[in-house]
């Protein structure tokens, strides 16, 4: 007879890594009555079978951090509940075999160094030393990190879930969930093998069954399980207790020991995808078939590294499923779908590193509304819904898992579930020779003129040129920057205003026919958005989000529309938006049949046509060029495009656009602004309404009363072949003062450009130096744009 209880506040859904350490941290937070419901067994789907390893260091401050914290947490736990969590810190030691690949090991342990971590880097007869039975004769060099280490998965679980109950949470095993109960797009209950339990909110943290789970609530969670290797070796010689972790990543394997033995792993090039309905419910402590032929080229590299292999005797070769998502980051937070559904999943193999900081987020998240600090980039309102194809999903997940290892060059793009989405002027600008990158689905131009894929290198792009050529095409003539992916929304009723007025912080009463720049925000006055708001007529706005920021923002903006007499349409597709931009942009404008633009002031919007195209065109520039955001219907996009490059201008690419945008010292966010900036610390509280009466009006007044903190500064480079990429260090006499943001060449400067965060004041031509990849180039702070022909437009 189960004791499932009819009402919980908060269910958890799976007992792995993710649902236990959730379990934990809504018990810990005050939730006493929380329940955690497991189809099987605890840790019976992928956290069993776990290498364990914990490494702290990722690609931003706040992966990073959330893994710090799981370090702290797995140990204190045993001395917290009594259960021995296995935990064993021995270090971890990364090789570099090739030039490009010490670069990318360089730069991350300069990256340790701005995020508080311990790593240096040693020498090839260091790296022996610390790995007497490494193979070091191709080895470069190394980083030495020695807080990394590794755990017990299911003792982890254990003492998480034993902790958890002394506060009141209850554990239910052999429970399985048949279905998930809704109204009006809010989750009300689960129903279960055992019976109903109603509730508030659910976690959900179902692994491998994430994607099946979530569709029973009507919410898209687009992960897919591929098969994971790693050998396991009986005793050899040589190893005595525990060692660092091995990453050999150039041959895309991770080694350590193992009672005894030798663990080796891999994340070879392309994973092998796991059809649907392969791991049905009775997929309990499982493993999936050996593949030899599959491990071979990987067990080859093994043989090199450690040649003690060829004679020692093997125990098994473990085929564990593991689910990865579309970007490789896993999901957190809140569904766009389904109010009350929490998603913690689609770990891409770091599920136990992560997992105690994720937990703690996501159970923040549940009770307050919000992750502890900005995990934007783990989102789960990220993915474009056709992401969440299984098409896509087969083809993306096994180059995901290949990518676990890869090298961070810039301007890397994924091959797999490409040409999901073409813009309007698709074919238009393939002709031209455009080299596409995929943004949300979206296929945009980065550059033109070259259609060889071009060589991955930290040092100067194959690419420069083409960037060259396009921004001195918008500096000294005309040059089109397509914004059409950019996200849509019509706000229309009479309400619209007040709507807008509560949920932005900017000016957005202003009279129809102006162009509202805004930072939409939350409680905390930290940005949640920035985007411009164009005001049509007295109740109807138009607003132009990020490309990637669409679901997200809808979501938003839906959950505090209760109580307007609004309507809120997602017009991304219908309309097509060309930038127009540079000094020949007003005889084009002219030349198109639409002279009267240039009487529109800024930050001004009206109606116009353009080879006889009705079109909207806004008085703006993101590039600092003058020229106008020509908005149109997509089907009217040819035409316009067509007159404009008769007319002289030509097509640029984003990269050209993230040039000029970083010289004239405009923030974007996912860069300079997230959920731990407000408007102050990015220098736009001009932008805001200082009466108040918005979301989080009153922690800004807070803000700006305490006085200048962080802010955003920009950064000339003295050496123009320097390569900046952003996340940087920036060193003043000796101490790390900030960290780069946004990074390109600046074409109009003829130098290396940067925005950054500093952590404090600093005063305008204050010399500095930026670490890349432990090289010290020296810079100099400037306190606004770089480059600003015509003044700063934005406050008009």
């Amino acid at each position: 007879m189960s004791n499932l209880p009819s009402q919980a506040s908060v269910v958890v859904i799976g007992g792995g890594i993710m649902g236990c350490s959730t379990l934990y941290h809504l018990s810990k937070m005050g939730v006493t009555d929380a329940i955690l419901l497991e189809r099987n067994k605890l840790t019976s789907g992928t956290t069993w079978h776990s290498a364990a390893q914990v490494r702290a260091l990722r690609h931003s401050r706040n992966l990073t951090r959330m893994i710090q914290y799981s370090v702290d947490l797995y140990s204190q736990l045993e001395e917290e509940t009594g259960q021995s969590v296995g935990w064993i810190q021995k270090g971890s030691l990364s090789i570099a075999t090739n030039p490009d690949r010490l670069t990318h090991v360089k730069r991350q342990e300069a990256l340790a160094h701005a995020y508080g971590i311990d790593a240096m880097s040693i020498s090839a007869d260091e790296a022996r030393e610390r790995w007497p039975l490494m193979n070091a004769d191709d080895v470069l060099g190394a980083v030495w990190s020695p807080d990394d280490g590794r755990v017990s998965p299911s003792d982890v679980c254990a003492a998480l879930v034993k902790a958890a109950r002394g506060l009141g949470a209850r554990l239910f095993e052999d429970t399985g969930v048949t279905g998930i109960l809704t109204r009006n797009g809010h989750v009300k209950g689960v129903e279960t093998t055992q019976g109903t339990v109603m509730c508030d909110a659910i976690a959900l943290c179902t692994g491998l069954w994430s994607r099946e789970v979530g569709a029973m609530a009507g919410a898209e969670v687009p992960a897919l399980a591929c098969e994971h290797f790693y050998l396991l070796t009986k005793p050899i010689d040589g190893i005595r207790g525990n060692t660092p972790t091995l990453s050999d990543h150039d041959n895309h394997l991770y080694i350590r020991d193992d009672s005894g033995g030798l663990l080796v792993g891999c994340f070879e090039p392309m994973g092998k995808p796991i059809e649907p309905g392969v791991l049905d419910e009775g997929f309990e402590f499982g493993l999936l078939p050996e593949d030899w032929d599959h491990f071979e080229p990987m067990m080859t590299n093994a043989l090199h590294r450690l040649p003690a292999l060829e004679t020692a005797e093997v125990k098994m070769l473990l085929n564990g499923p593991e689910s990865f998502t579309p970007d490789g980051t896993f999901m957190l937070g809140e569904t766009a779908e389904t109010r009350g559904l929490f998603l913690g999943c689609g770990m891409n193999s770091v599920g136990i590193a992560s997992g105690g900081g994720a937990g703690m987020n996501l159970a923040h998240c549940i009770i307050h509304g919000r992750t502890a600090y900005d995990l934007s980039e783990a989102d789960a309102k990220r993915f474009a819904p056709v992401f969440n194809n299984m098409e896509h999903l087969m083809a993306r997940a096994p180059e995901i898992l290949g990518t676990h290892y890869d090298i961070a060059f810039p301007g890397k793009q994924l091959s797999t579930a490409r040409d999901l989405r073409a813009l309007p002027l698709d074919a238009e600008y393939r002709a031209a020779g455009a080299h596409m990158g995929q943004f949300y689905g979206w296929e945009r131009p980065l550059y033109f003129g070259k259609t060889n894929e071009p060589r991955m290198t930290f040092d100067r792009p194959d690419w420069f040129e083409n960037v060259k050529a396009e921004v001195t095409a918008a500096h000294e003539k005309a040059a089109i920057f397509d914004a059409s992916s950019f996200g849509k929304i019509e706000v229309e009723g009479a309400g619209a205003e007040a709507f807008l007025s509560q949920v932005c912080a900017g000016h957005m009463g202003r009279a129809p026919g102006s162009v509202i720049y805004t930072a939409m925000l939350n409680e905390r006055g930290t940005f949640e958005s920035d985007l411009t708001a164009q005001r049509l007529a007295a109740d109807h706005y138009r607003l132009f989000v990020g490309t990637g920021a669409i679901k997200r923002d809808m979501a938003w903006l839906r959950r505090h529309s209760e109580g307007f007499d609004v309507t809120l349409t997602d017009s991304t597709g219908k309309y097509a938006v060309l930038g127009l931009m540079g000094p020949d942009a007003a005889r084009i404008v002219a030349e198109c049949g639409a002279p009267e633009l240039n009487d529109l002031g800024y930050f001004k919007v009206g109606p116009a046509h353009i080879a006889d195209r009705r079109v909207r065109a806004a008085r703006m520039s993101y590039v600092g060029e003058a020229g106008w955001e020509i908005t149109c219907l997509s089907e009217n996009a040819n035409a316009v495009y067509a007159a404009f490059v008769a007319a002289g201008a030509r097509p640029a690419g984003l990269f050209a656009q993230t040039s000029m945008r970083i010289e004239k010292g405009f923030c974007a966010m996912g860069h300079e602004l997230d959920g731990d900036v407000t408007p102050i610390a990015a220098g736009l509280d001009f932008a805001t309404r200082k009466s108040g009466g918005f979301i989080g009006a009153e922690a800004l007044a807070e803000r700006r009363a305490a006085g200048v903190g962080p802010g955003v500064v920009s950064l000339i480079l003295d050496d123009e072949n320097a390569v900046p990429l952003g996340h940087e260090p920036i060193y003043r006499d000796g101490r790390i003062i900030g960290q780069t943001s946004s990074c390109a060449f600046g074409y109009r400067i003829g130098k290396p450009v940067a925005l950054g965060h500093v952590k404090s004041p600093v005063a305008h031509g204050t010399r500095v130096q930026i670490d890349i990849a432990r090289d010290l180039y020296d810079a100099t702070v400037t306190i606004g744009p770089l480059f600003d022909p015509d003044g700063d437009r934005m406050k008009g």
